[in-house]
């Protein structure tokens, strides 16, 4: 019986020695590596476009804070796909876009309703009315509207590309001459209403198709910031732009819950923080890029139409601002008086 006692304990000093080398042999091997993992982002822009290079700025930082865990695969110029086209993909369940920057409204026909404040025409009076809200305490309720209203997305960070400006094919002085003409939107109702305030005809044409739109004359006009304007070569169909500024180009960067399931909380903190510095990137360069396009353009010999009264045009807005801000009065209002 004794035999049998010392065969047992012996065979329990080794088991023991085994296991403590086990656990030296891990420690020394040190803590597990992370899965590299490659997200596919989606941006209907060149990339030496304000938010093509902000996107690029952002992926260098991911990079950099990731130790180079996650890789982000950005696919500029809309070889995806409109804004449109990839969230009805990534909406729809479709797996093959992890990321996209989009404009910050875009979100509205998928029934984001505070998105859609940020898409009323003339609610920030400046590039400084813009980034007070981007930095304020509101700033986390929009980005975090997917969420809570149940879409497969979250929020990353803001950045804006500049105001919107109409351009068309034809000379334009004023807002009066806009009376009758067709011009681009995407389906939203706030740009449908904004173009019939203005007295001209809205046309729905997909960004992709616009460049020939014009072209051929299915359209008189559209609007963009100054920087996509002059890089998907407008000015070509349509030299003239006239500076209403209508509309704050804000832009989000989201990611979807499939793509951010597949993170680790380090490389999830990676993202957001780059998110951060990406954001600061963009408002250090989108004024200054967007003036050196617009002196480009200029000297080009695009007819830029300079607009000394914005008030008529705001007026103009008048019946749109209000039917898409009643639900949300008080909401508009803290943004309108970050100002």
């Amino acid at each position: 019986m004794k035999r049998v006692l010392y065969v047992l304990l012996a065979l329990l000093l080794c088991s023991s020695m085994a296991f403590a080398a086990g656990e030296k042999e891990t420690a020394a091997a040190g803590p597990v590596a992370e899965k590299t993992v490659k997200l596919v982002y989606a941006e209907v822009n060149p990339l030496d476009t304000i938010v093509g290079k902000t996107g690029t700025y952002f992926k260098e930082q991911v990079a950099k804070l990731s130790g180079g865990t996650v890789i982000i695969d950005i696919q500029a110029s809309g070889v995806l796909g409109s804004e449109n086209d990839v969230l009805d993909s990534i909406l729809g369940g479709g797996t093959s876009i992890d990321m996209s920057r989009i404009s910050a409204f875009a979100l509205t026909s998928y029934g984001a309703a505070k998105s859609k404040l940020l898409s009323i025409p003339f609610t920030f009076e400046n590039r400084a009315h813009f980034w007070a809200f981007a930095n304020s305490e509101l700033a986390p309720e929009f980005l975090n509207e997917p969420q809570t209203i149940g879409l497969p997305i979250r929020g990353i960070f803001y950045g804006e590309e500049g105001f919107r400006h109409f351009f068309t094919v034809k000379k334009v002085a004023s807002m009066a001459d806009l009376k009758g003409l067709k011009l681009r939107v995407s389906n939203d109702p706030v740009m449908n209403g904004m173009v019939k305030g203005l007295g001209a005809s809205p046309t729905v044409v997909s960004f992709g198709e616009l460049y020939s739109a014009l072209q051929t004359g299915v359209v008189d006009g559209a609007e963009q910031p100054i920087a996509n304007y002059k890089s998907n070569a407008f000015q070509e169909v349509a030299p003239t732009m006239i500076l209403d500024g209508h509309t704050l180009g804000a832009i989000q960067v989201v990611i979807t819950d499939t793509a951010w399931n597949k993170l680790s909380e380090k490389q999830r903190s990676a993202i957001m923080e780059a998110g951060k510095l990406a954001q600061a990137y963009n408002a250090e360069i989108s004024e200054g890029a967007e003036n050196e396009v617009l002196a480009k353009l200029k000297a080009e010999g695009t007819n830029i139409v300079e607009v000394t009264n914005k008030g008529e045009w705001a007026d103009a807005c008048k019946a749109v601002i209000e039917e898409n801000t009643k639900s949300q009065a008080a909401l508009y209002q803290q943004i309108k008086a970050l100002k």
